[in-house]
């Protein structure tokens, strides 16, 4: 059993997360993504998912990065194919 570094439970199920050097050990994919995930920059949301990086800031959408920088941000697109 290992101990989740977000809330601390003692789990017998517990996972590691090998990133950037670093093992980090968690209980549940919650506490995971709350420690790991970027937070958007225009509406505070943890980007679960590809995401969109303009000037090495991180939005959860293309529609966030169009808001929050709208010149640089107006290139940006969400890459999902049409019908998946």
């Amino acid at each position: 059993m290992a101990t989740c570094e977000v809330c601390g439970n003692d789990y017998a199920m517990s996972f590691e997360v090998h990133a950037q050097g670093a093992v980090h050990v968690f209980d549940s994919f919650e506490c995971a993504i709350t420690r790991m995930a970027p937070i958007c920059e225009q509406c505070g949301c943890r980007v679960v998912g590809h995401g969109v990086a303009v000037d090495q800031k991180w939005y959860c959408s293309a529609h966030c990065a169009r808001a929050a920088e709208p010149e640089r941000g107006a290139q940006a697109r969400d890459n999902v194919p049409a019908g998946v």
